[in-house]
């Protein structure tokens, strides 16, 4: 699988910092401490890919991890955190809807959020700024493995009811375990299409 060849290339403080828009990219957001890097981690099979923080919001950056030389994954920095600095806040509220729109590269977002809990608005805003970039989305729902298997499935089927009321749509949602590595598989597929892995 071409996401165990993930290796980091470079932090960008702003989307103006990634370079040159070339090739093929999928980009991974989620408020802080949600399981981001988890997911990467398990994507990869790489436990210190990215890394993992008992801090909220300690990713001010994005990180490049490339898969080949026209393939990467872009980490973004997770967001909702209170204690990121206003300034750096105010920063993120501009570039990201300008990266979603304006990055010809990029193929689509995965939007991580924690499947115990109904989506924040912050999560609706990112869902507003990709629809509004007419950019595909898929949602990775986390930690499955704290619910039995019924209320798992029930919350697969609440989130995007939930963000139907605000007037959203998310038709590609799944859940995900870090921990047991489900959802690994569904994941890679959706990256495949999107980068196109294995037409070239």
């Amino acid at each position: 699988m071409i996401y165990r060849r993930a290796q980091f290339r470079l932090s960008a403080p702003t989307p103006a910092d990634l370079g040159e828009d070339s090739g093929l990219e999928a980009a991974f957001a989620g408020r802080s401490n949600v399981g981001k890097s988890s997911v990467l981690n398990a994507l990869t099979g790489q436990r210190k890919l990215a890394r993992i923080s008992g801090t909220p919001g300690r990713t001010q950056t994005i990180n490049v991890f490339d898969l080949d030389a026209e393939r990467r994954l872009i980490d973004l920095p997770g967001y909702g955190y209170a204690r990121v600095p206003q300034a750096v806040k105010r920063r993120w509220e501009q570039a990201l809807p300008a990266y979603l729109q304006g990055r010809a590269s990029l193929r689509g977002l995965i939007v991580i959020m924690d499947v115990r809990h109904a989506p924040t608005e912050l999560d609706l805003q990112m869902l507003a700024w990709c629809a509004d970039a007419e950019l595909p989305v898929h949602a990775v729902l986390t930690k499955a493995d704290k619910l039995k298997r019924g209320a798992a499935r029930s919350r697969l089927a609440a989130v995007p009811e939930a963000v139907a009321e605000a007037g959203l749509e998310l038709p590609s949602v799944q859940l995900f375990s870090a921990t047991k590595g489900d959802g690994v598989d569904e994941l890679a597929a959706v990256l495949d299409d999107w980068l196109e892995v294995g037409n070239s």
